[in-house]
């Protein structure tokens, strides 16, 4: 087929890959030859069509399959050129003004460790993609419990060796779990880490942080989780006028369970946290679940419930960092705007430490 050797061997000879879509056009555009012959084969005997039909198949595959590969033998050499001739220079003095921030997130992630780790508890960690046995049923959520409702979760269509389902953990509080099998009791440790749920609005993405507390001792009791709470809260939020609402609440893992509020009061529209809620001109807003640990739980844990008691506490750290410094839109978070990380974030070596301040901004 002679117009297919000259459509081939122009193409083998571009030089440009505009001289090349040119081809591709006139060949296997909708007025090109290819595409031309393709349209007669409707108006063909069956005869004609099996003894032509394949000749004009192979030509377009012959056309298609030279068009890709000079595009990419001219895209190769285009980038090899590129990197001949561009060159960084390494002596360049480092630009006066640091480019990059510490996130706000990570920041607040280690202003709690700072916190927790004064009060004696260590951080730990466990993985995020989680069994069901781990994220649900140990935490005194079997299959048929309500509270699974709760949670959108995030499946995987495969199961573990033992036939128990894969998720996205959908909270930290696996790692209790996790921590009290593997180093028994007694037991302080935070959770911090990311987790999942479908849920997308201004305070809820589909992946948000979470810092969970569990303590597992003798004697344990409410007494010892409030005094812990106002603690941290007082250390977090630099304030000592910190007052605290415990409300009675429900969590299958904690028994009995609380809700607690912080006070607050108006400053120029704004909510600042500190305060008697009751106040005039104030209010309170929750930030923290908590509870006394189920004995189920405790038990799940590989530990003996009537020689252990424990507390535990979790929040969201995203929702920390807004109350703390004034943001209003959770979304703006994971954007990656760097107008919003430039005013938001925090120089490298704003470390945060309780002698000198854990919220120094930059």
């Amino acid at each position: 087929m002679e117009q297919l050797d000259q459509t081939l061997a122009a193409i083998a000879a571009a030089e440009t890959p505009d001289a090349v879509e040119t081809l591709r056009v006139a060949a296997l555009g909708k007025q090109g030859w290819v595409s031309a012959l393709l349209k007669t084969l409707g108006s063909m005997s069956p005869e004609e069509r099996q003894t032509r039909g394949p000749a004009i198949q192979a030509a377009r595959e012959a056309v298609t399959a030279a068009i890709a590969t000079r595009k990419g033998a001219l895209e190769s050499a285009a980038l090899e050129a590129r990197l001949a001739a561009e060159r960084i220079d390494l002596s360049l003095p480092a630009p006066d003004a640091p480019r990059g921030s510490v996130h706000p997130v990570s920041q607040v992630m280690d202003e709690l460790a700072e916190i927790f780790a004064d009060l004696g508890f260590a951080v730990a960690s466990g993985p995020e993609i989680e069994d069901d046995w781990h994220n649900f049923t140990a935490l005194n959520m079997p299959e048929t419990h309500p509270a699974r409702a709760m949670h959108d979760t995030f499946y995987f269509p495969d199961h573990d060796d033992a036939g128990r389902s894969m998720l996205l953990r959908t909270h930290t509080s696996p790692v209790q779990i996790r921590t009290m099998l593997a180093q028994g009791a007694p037991l302080r440790i935070i959770a911090p880490g990311r987790v999942y749920r479908s849920d997308s609005d201004a305070t809820h993405t589909p992946m948000f942080h979470q810092i969970e507390g569990l303590v597992i001792d003798k004697g344990i009791h409410l007494g010892h989780l409030k005094w812990t709470l106002e603690t941290f809260l007082k250390a977090f939020f630099e304030r000592e006028d910190i007052v605290l609402r415990l409300r009675p609440s429900y969590f299958p893992f904690t028994e009995p369970s609380v809700e607690v509020d912080v006070g607050f009061t108006l400053v120029a529209g704004k909510r600042v946290v500190g305060g008697d809620g009751d106040a005039p001109g104030g209010g309170w807003m929750e930030v923290l679940g908590s509870g006394m640990v189920n004995r189920h739980v405790i038990a799940a844990g590989g530990l003996d419930p009537d020689e252990w008691q424990g507390f535990a506490f979790g929040t969201g750290v995203d929702r920390l960092a807004m109350l703390k410094y004034g943001m209003d839109d959770l979304r703006a978070f994971f954007d990656g705007d760097h107008r919003w990380l430039s005013h938001y974030g925090f120089a490298a070596l704003d470390v945060p430490t309780l002698s000198g301040g854990v919220g120094v901004r930059p």
